[in-house]
């Protein structure tokens, strides 16, 4: 019974981690825009947030978000696909204002890249 308990303990406070992470995810919801593309974010989705390019030179409708995203400190990190070229970076975010994002992230190969998503008015 004891092992029981602290399993359901164990469940019971991961899942109040990733609600945490996510409720301060909620300011990601809405249109943003980096370079040329467009990209619009929504709670759901697979990772319990859902971040597609809705308008750019390519990758339209590719799904960005490829794991949970989890806090860090200060930061978000988690698995993102760059709309440009659909590679996967693992991923730090931060929000420098309410209306803006900068994702830094490397893919597993090395290959590094910064950016930052500014919010559609």
């Amino acid at each position: 019974m004891k092992r029981i308990v602290t399993c359901a303990m164990g469940i019971a406070a991961a899942g109040m981690f990733t609600v945490s992470a996510f409720a301060g995810m909620d300011t990601m919801v809405g249109k943003w825009k980096w370079q040329d593309f467009t990209v619009e974010c929504q709670k759901g989705g697979e990772h319990g947030l859902s971040c597609k390019v809705a308008a750019g030179p390519k990758n339209v409708g590719m799904e960005m978000i490829m794991s949970p995203i989890k806090q860090e400190g200060e930061h978000f990190v988690g698995k993102v696909k760059h709309p440009g070229n659909g590679k996967v970076y693992n991923t730090k975010m931060s929000q420098p204002d309410k209306d803006s994002w900068k994702l830094d992230g490397c893919t597993d190969d090395g290959a590094c890249a910064s950016g930052t998503f500014v919010r559609v008015k």
